[in-house]
């Protein structure tokens, strides 16, 4: 009950924002639900002079939703069809994953980017957008507005992508009669599903080929997410050593991210489940719920950003996600041209 009492006003405010955020979203998946909540929560925030009420609900929806919504997305893989289907891109997804990465660090120290903000939007470039963001931020102790930062930046390339990638592929001729080459491409260059989604999905609606390409991009789109594992693991223990360094000593089971291990464990009851024939449907309503708590979770980060400095140091940052995305697209091309996919 005392829960309930400190919180409540918080969380729903967060929902009166998070529910139309998502029916946004839906009619206009490019832009996507987080972004819409995003940009509420900021000018909202601009128009309530005393959050004092609402903080606690507001930082409860922000750090432990954020979690939940990364422990929900997997219950959506299925491990077995995922490593099976996905070998023949593990290449290109390893690739543009350790480009992105490197680009983001390159940059972090020529551009004198903050360190967090870089690790968000290289993580977020190079694995699935969002929801890499939301399984990172609290491994690194990212503050709301960084995590805005990175989810504004990584939005505004996924809104491109899936806009002009079709025409690229055309441009570069990409075959026309099956889905297959540009379906790795989308799914190994474009970070957020939605995205992923929205410009396979045209490519199939362009040349009349069902739902071949979005099934193919789909997948490589689901093999990449699984590189959340690994990367918040390996970003955990480097805390924990810097904070060794720099103060007393750390504890790696107290930084653990604890959420990563329930979503392996989702993952697991998934594959186990399928492969015992219960049907792969069962689960979308966690998977939905999933992705309505990460737009309810960034409407609470929107909640907690100045807009106005968002804006002022945005030009760094909006650098740094572009060569990402460069870096990630050229790495793509040049690795499906190497093993003959294009």
């Amino acid at each position: 009950m005392n829960f309930i009492k400190k919180n409540w006003k918080g969380v729903l405010l967060c929902l009166m924002i998070a529910i139309p955020s998502w029916i946004l979203g839906k009619f206009f998946p490019i832009v996507g639900g987080p972004v819409f909540a995003i940009l509420l929560g900021m000018v909202i925030t601009l128009l309530v002079r005393d959050k004092s009420a609402l903080q606690s609900g507001i930082t409860f929806v922000s750090k432990k939703i954020l979690q939940y919504a990364v422990i929900l997305l997997g219950f959506g893989m299925n491990l077995s069809v995922i490593l099976q289907t996905g070998k023949q891109s593990l290449p290109i997804i390893l690739a543009t994953i350790t480009t992105s990465l490197v680009v983001a660090w390159v940059l972090h120290k020529i551009l004198h980017v903050p360190g967090k903000i870089s690790t968000l939007i290289g993580v977020g470039s190079s694995i699935c957008g969002g929801s890499a963001i939301a399984a990172t931020a609290p491994v690194i102790d990212a503050d709301d507005e960084e995590v805005a930062q990175s989810i504004s930046v990584i939005f505004f390339f996924n809104m491109l992508a899936a806009l002009f990638f079709p025409m690229l592929g055309t441009v570069l001729g990409f075959s026309q009669t099956n889905g297959e080459a540009f379906g790795i491409f989308a799914g190994t260059a474009v970070n957020d599903t939605s995205s992923v989604t929205a410009a396979a999905s045209t490519w199939d609606s362009m040349y009349n080929l069902g739902s071949a390409t979005l099934d193919k991009a789909v997948t490589v789109k689901l093999t990449r997410t699984l590189a959340i594992i690994p990367i918040t693991l390996v970003l955990a223990f480097l805390r924990t050593r810097r904070e060794q360094t720099d103060h007393n000593k750390v504890d790696f089971k107290k930084i653990f991210p604890m959420f990563i291990l329930y979503f392996i464990i989702a993952s697991i009851i998934t594959t186990i489940a399928v492969n015992f024939g219960v049907p792969a449907a069962v689960f979308n309503p966690l998977k939905t719920l999933s992705k309505f708590f990460i737009v309810l979770a960034m409407s609470a980060i929107g909640l907690n950003t100045n807009i106005v400095k968002l804006v002022k140091t945005g030009a760094k940052p909006l650098l740094l996600g572009f060569s990402c995305w460069i870096g990630i697209t050229c790495m793509s091309l040049l690795m499906q041209h190497v093993l003959g996919l294009w």
